[in-house]
């Protein structure tokens, strides 16, 4: 499996949490079309489904959840990695 791209997990993470393309687009200043050809580009490069779609909406699969919870470097971890609160940093600088 490639690497996911920082642009995908901020598409499925909107839709997961959203759980509506709809809202989802909107939410990220996009049309609805193509955030659903970049979800379903994103199922057919992982080989497997992430969200269930009906008419209602849409809910995650088991490997969405797991995706949404556990996902490489997810956006929302992202930051914390990169730069830790200021007293951890102190905490590493004094031992």
């Amino acid at each position: 499996m490639d690497t996911l791209e920082t642009r995908e997990l901020r598409y499925f993470t909107a839709v997961a949490e959203e759980l509506h393309f709809g809202r989802a687009a909107e939410r990220l200043g996009m049309a609805q079309p193509p955030l659903s050809r970049a979800i379903q580009q994103l199922e057919r490069r992982l080989g497997v489904s992430l969200l269930k779609r009906n008419r209602r909406g849409v809910s995650l699969t088991g490997a969405g959840e797991v995706l949404l919870q556990e996902g490489p470097r997810s956006p929302r971890r992202d930051h914390r990695r990169r730069s830790p609160h200021p007293s951890r940093r102190w905490r590493r600088q004094t031992r």
